[in-house]
Order: structure tokens, then sequence, then C-alpha cells
């Protein structure tokens, strides 16, 4: 049966591009709602909206009950569940299709093993794709992790088995470390996505983060070329780009086509992600995980390829085959991604929820902002700090840092403090510039930014 009626299960920036890609489709859409986002921008440009609980996201975003109970109630037929909160939930996907609706993404087992960093490391080690060395799966005590730490040493990373996002992750560099940090980890997992467990990794030291973009219709599937994320603070993704700079050409090709094919051999449906580690000096890609949702950078990937990839997951679930085979996709220019958080990164970071009082929009040629902004509105202190993402594209990657540095001088959110000043410094960075960068490289850079900052009197 072809979507009609489509539930928003999610908010901010996503829910208004899943709504307006599923309008230019012709579905009407349903925005699933908390009281804290009562009056959100989502909420004004759906069809519909249905309140689904209080602010907290366990009331509300996180309540699969409540969530399958909105979609029933408003005759919706599919369900759309963003990133983030319930996208990677198996359960959640089980409890959709139980209740005859469709879900825009992957089959709910396949969601399960993909969903498990530590049974998808064993489903890429089975087409043999490399893997950071670590724990064959799950660790279940200390005596299972002691035994796996005999094999892999130190440093070693304790990582959430469920989720995504850099949450429930710790660096342990002796026994004593992680005997402290095993718990924090656990417990950090169990309160972001209802599951405790863990696995353990190697730290593979200055290594990139490149991740292969796939869409696939349950037979067939294609890549949409990498990304690299390798600008992050504290494991969560500040900036993204695509292409992948300084990468071999050969390297690409070979980590574009090997993604592919192990969507395909899953029998994926959907967009999908595949994250890996590149490590530059042994010209090695190891497999990381795969986020089986549509991810937060896809806009640079949708920029250099152009193809509307939240359109096309919405039509691959609706029962269409890919649009398009691997030889009709093709890379062009350069995009790049500055995630705009309600932060204040003159002060740690602090994060900033208030009522936006003004806001001027960036524009040009090759420029996008993708946000639930708007002035009067409110950010609520209840859930993730992104509010925006500025994403531009250039014919090359020195032009396309030049026109980021532009966008930003232009964007105006006043009410709040947000992260466009350290976008800014990062313009300007040689290393940035040069490409020469890598996984740990903003850590130790944002304490040279901060000591410059507080000679500067605080302002960065």
């Amino acid at each position: 049966m072809p979507i009609k009626r489509l539930l928003v299960a999610n908010r901010g920036e996503i829910a208004v591009r899943i709504i307006r890609a599923s309008r230019e489709l012709g579905i009407n859409t349903i925005q699933a709602y908390s009281e804290a986002d009562a009056n959100s921008l989502p909420v004004k440009l759906a069809d519909e909206a249905v309140f689904v609980g209080q602010a907290p996201a366990p009331r509300s975003y996180l309540n699969i009950e409540a969530i399958t109970g909105a979609a029933l109630k408003t005759q919706a037929d599919a369900i759309h569940p963003g990133y983030g909160f319930l996208a990677e939930n198996a359960q959640f996907a089980e409890a959709v299709e139980k209740a005859g609706l469709t879900f825009v993404g992957p089959h709910s087992t396949t969601i399960e093993i993909m969903g498990d960093k530590a049974k998808a490391r064993q489903a890429a080690h089975s087409v043999g794709l490399a893997t950071v060395p670590g724990s064959p799966g799950r660790v279940e005590n200390m005596a299972e992790a002691e035994d796996a730490l005999k094999e892999i040493g130190f440093p070693v990373l304790i990582k959430a088995a469920a989720g995504g996002g850099g949450r429930g992750i710790r660096t342990a560099h002796s026994i004593e470390e992680f005997r402290k940090l095993a718990p924090q980890a656990r417990q950090e997992a169990k309160n972001a996505f209802g599951d405790a467990g863990i696995y353990l990794e190697a730290l593979v030291r200055n290594a990139r983060h490149v991740e292969v973009q796939i869409v696939g219709d349950g037979t067939n599937a294609v890549h949409y070329f990498e990304r690299e994320c390798s600008l992050q603070r504290r494991r969560q993704k500040i900036w993204e780009e695509a292409p992948a700079s300084n990468l071999p050409a050969e390297r690409r090709e070979d980590i574009c086509q090997a993604a592919a094919e192990f969507a395909a051999s899953i029998g994926y449906k959907g967009a999908g992600t595949l994250e890996f580690l590149y490590d530059p000096y042994r010209e090695q890609f190891y497999f990381l995980e795969m986020n089986t949702r549509i991810q937060v950078e896809h806009p640079v990937t949708e920029f250099v390829t152009g193809v509307d990839l939240v359109r096309e997951a919405i039509r691959v679930a609706d029962g269409a085959p890919i649009s398009r085979k691997q030889r009709d996709i093709f890379l062009n220019g350069h995009s790049i991604e500055c995630r705009i958080n309600a932060e204040d990164p003159a002060n740690g970071f602090m994060p900033s929820p208030g009522t936006i009082n003004s806001l001027t929009v960036p524009g040009g040629p090759g420029v996008r902002f993708d946000t639930m902004l708007f002035p009067g509105c409110s950010i609520p202190p209840f859930y993730d700090s992104l509010v925006g993402k500025l994403v531009v594209w250039d014919e090359c990657r020195a032009s396309a840092i030049r026109r980021m540095h532009r966008a930003l001088s232009e964007l105006s959110i006043e009410g709040i403090k947000t992260t466009t000043p350290l976008h800014m410094a990062l313009c300007w960075d040689p290393d940035v510039i040069g490409g020469n960068i890598h996984t740990a490289f903003l850590d130790g850079w944002l304490a040279a930014w901060r000591t410059r900052s507080e000679e500067k009197g605080g302002n960065c």
C-alpha cells in the first residue's frame, strides 16, 4: 500500500527535513511532538500534529507505545524515525511492523544485528571486512573483559554495543583505569540507549574517521561515496565534508565498493552509513559500525552527488527500487557541513538554551542552512544542542572552506550562544586547510584555542 500519511517520530531540523521531502512526494505528514515542542517549526510545517508526551525524551520521543499509538490514532501509513531517539531501536521497528505500518528504514532484524556494534563487527568479518582488533562480541563481566584485554592490550576503547553519537565510550590506559571506567560506560550506555552492553576495541592513534553513504532496496545497494568526519570533540562530530580530503583514489574506490557490497549482502533496505577508521600510515581501513538510518551529515553527500537522500529513502520504504545504478552516481565538487550547536565554546561548551530573538540566515550560491529556528522560537534544555547545520558547496575544497567562512560570518543567531565562532576559527587553521586532521586533532586544538581566548579576554 503506498504511503499517503507519514508520522514524523522526531524533532528539530531533521523533522523539518523529512516534512519537506515528504511534501515533495505528495505525502501528508503528521508531526509527533512533546510539550516542549508544541510551538516548534516542525509542528507548524506539518499537515497535522499529535501530542506524544511530556518534555523528557523517555516520556515522549523514546516512548514506543506512545509513538505507535499516535500513528494508529492519526491513521498514518508509515513512521519515519529520523536520527537519534528510536531510529536504531530494533524493538521500535518491530513494533511498527507489527502494527501494520511501514518503517522508513531497514527491517527490525537488520537493525538488531547492525545496531549492536559487536554483532555488526562479526557480520563484517564474515564478508572479509577488516575490523579494529577487539573483543569478539560483548563483554558481559570483568573476567571476560580481562581475557580480551590480554589479546588487545592498552590503550583500549570501551564502547557501547548499542546506539552511537560518541556516547558510552571511554579510553582506558591500564587495567586499573579500565576497572574504574567500564561501569561508567555501561551506565551511560544504559541511560542513552536503554542497553548497558559494551565491547572493546584497540585505540588506533591519529586515525581518520571516514564513512560511506549507501542506499539499498533489499536486493541491490549502491554507494554515494564517502564523507570525512575526523573533526570531533569528545567523539562528537562538529565538522563534516565530502569527499574525504587527501584520500588516494584507489582507497576511495576500495572502501566505497566494499560498503555497497556489504549492504547488498545483508539485504539492506533504506539509507545507511558504514563507518570506518582509516590509518593513513598503513593506508588501511577498519570497519567500525553501521548506522541504520539517515545521518546528521547527509547534506554534504547530497551536495556532491545531486541526490535527495531523504526522498530516496522514503521511496525505497514505499517499495520502489533504488533509482540509480552505481555507474550513474558521480562526485562533483566539495561540500562542508558545520554543526551549529546551542553551546558556548568559550565557556567549556556550556549548553545555551533560550529564546531566539533574531535570526539572519546566510545565502548565495552553494549555501544551505538546515534548521528549525525562527525568531521567537524556544530552544529547550531537554534534547541535543544541535540547532542547525550550515552546509556549503564549491568546485574544490579550498573554495568550499572560504565559502564556509563567508557564510558563517553572515549567520546571526541572537538570544543564545552558539558554536559559530569555533567554526570560523577552524576555517583559518593551516592544518584544517591542508586536511592534516585526525580524530584526536580537535581536542588538542581546542586546548590551545581556549588559551588564546583567555589571553584575549575571553573573546574567541
